[in-house]
């Protein structure tokens, strides 16, 4: 019978960790290669994990709800099917025939090594640590500040707070004190009986904190439980306004040829390719080349460095059924024409609809855009996706009147106008970079080449 360990797979580019979200499988069930066993979520997005090797799930190593590292073991395979089945209740006698020998040493140490622990606490605070949704829930949930936060011990990668020290450290933020206290008392009746009197005025004091003052809500209202997506998404975007100062400049521009264009081409395309021509590739294409004018834009912060990225690779937000917005993102997209950026758009946005990205679908953007004319806005003022540094919201079409500058002279017409609203961090980017960028888009757009084919 041999035994495989199935290990907690690489998900993207700096993406560490993942949060179980559910077993598909249970101890026992047959798998298949590369059948899904379990749900597992990171910080980017929600995913199923496929067996590496075909046979019967003999132990599943963690729990859901559990945070676990990349490349750390969740469950053994056994690839030997038929042999399983017998040996394991065997098994599982002889570890509980052999518990009892080793629980008495276990239990004697048990009170040292919890009152070890209880105590242990940061000296200083560990300042800039990454904490997962999950433990910022917890604490959310049971009143720990970020202030607090910092001085819990983590026992993960790069000194991270794991699922499991966030509930220790709550199982002895109340019962430390409790422990010294009743630790104290034994030593002190001997030399002075009279030493209990003060425990009373001790004990509100420790209860005191575990206290939550209740919440009320009139009138006719109805409580909403973010789910796990929307909360990852709030924490995101309080953190892009506290890291970065955004600056958001405006431009309007006249797409009347472009739209005149898709016009033209939009119901061949539809017939040829079994897809839909939008303006959101059109758009992408314009960032693109003006990426390349200005590629200070396409840059990220770490710190004090700022790091210049040679890929463009552009995120184009995505809204799911469950109205919050992913962001996957379409990888060099300086080197695709329009016929292959319309087919990543198009991929990208009906993956996301039917949630089947994939972490790689939404790691390493370097620039994003947002349509809010596609909900009928004329403009926006979008927050940065960090570490990025800029984001573009492009706003809906609308006809208006404008004068038109001709040879003869000037003319009153109908033309197609469009807002574009650029947010950028003005740590690094200042309102000269920022209003050419917009600009510079602008202009790819206003003159685009109604006679290309496509």
């Amino acid at each position: 019978m041999a035994l495989v360990e199935m290990v907690m797979p690489k998900m993207g580019e700096s993406i560490m960790e993942g949060t179980v979200l559910k077993w598909l499988k249970n101890v026992g069930d047959t798998i298949e290669q590369d059948e899904s066993v379990l749900e597992v979520a990171t910080d980017k997005v929600d995913t199923e994990v496929p067996a590496l090797q075909g046979g019967v799930l003999k132990e599943i190593l963690v729990q859901e709800g559990d945070v676990v590292a990349v490349g750390a073991p969740i469950a053994i395979i056994s690839t030997d099917g038929e042999d399983t089945g017998a040996p394991a209740a065997p098994a599982t006698t002889e570890t509980s025939a052999a518990a009892p020998q080793a629980t008495a040493p276990q239990e004697a140490a048990a009170p040292a090594a919890s009152t070890a622990t209880s105590a242990s606490k940061l000296d200083k605070p560990a300042t800039g640590r990454f904490y997962s949704p999950l433990v910022l829930n917890i604490a959310r949930e049971e009143g720990i500040s970020m202030e607090e936060l910092e001085y819990v011990p983590g026992t993960g990668s790069e000194g991270r707070v794991s699922k499991k020290d966030i509930m220790h450290y709550l199982e002895n933020r109340g019962a430390a004190p409790a422990q010294a206290a009743s630790q104290a008392q034994p030593q002190a009746q001997p030399v002075q009986a009279p030493a209990a009197a003060p425990a009373p005025a001790a004990q509100p004091q420790a209860a005191a904190p575990q206290v939550k003052p209740a919440a009320s809500y009139g009138g006719n209202t109805e409580l909403i439980e973010m789910d796990r997506m929307r909360k990852m998404i709030a924490d995101r975007m309080v953190d892009s306004k506290r890291i970065s100062p955004h600056v958001t400049s405006f431009v309007e521009a006249d797409v009347t040829n472009l739209v005149n264009w898709r016009n033209k081409w939009k119901n061949e395309y539809k017939k040829r390719e079994g897809e839909n021509l939008t303006f959101t590739p059109i758009f992408i294409q314009a960032i693109a080349k003006a990426i390349q004018d200005f590629p200070m834009i396409n840059v990220s912060v770490d710190g004090s460095t700022i790091i210049r990225h040679k890929d463009i690779n552009i995120g184009m937000a995505v809204a799911l059924p469950s109205g919050n917005l992913i962001v996957p993102n379409i990888k060099n997209a300086d080197q695709l024409n329009l016929n292959g950026l319309t087919k990543k758009v198009n991929d990208l946005a009906n993956r996301g609809r039917m949630n089947k990205l994939t972490p790689d679908d939404l790691a390493g953007g370097t620039y994003t855009v947002s349509n809010v004319g596609s909900f009928g806005n004329v403009m926006g003022t979008p927050i940065i996706m960090q570490p990025q540094v800029a984001i573009m919201a492009v706003g809906a079409i609308k006809k208006k009147p404008a004068v038109i500058e001709t040879p003869e002279g000037d003319l009153i017409g109908i033309r197609h106008f469009m807002y574009l609203s650029h947010s950028y961090d003005h740590r690094v980017v200042d309102g000269s970079l920022g209003g050419m960028f917009v600009r510079r888009v602008a202009d790819y757009l206003e003159n685009f080449d109604v006679n290309q084919a496509i």
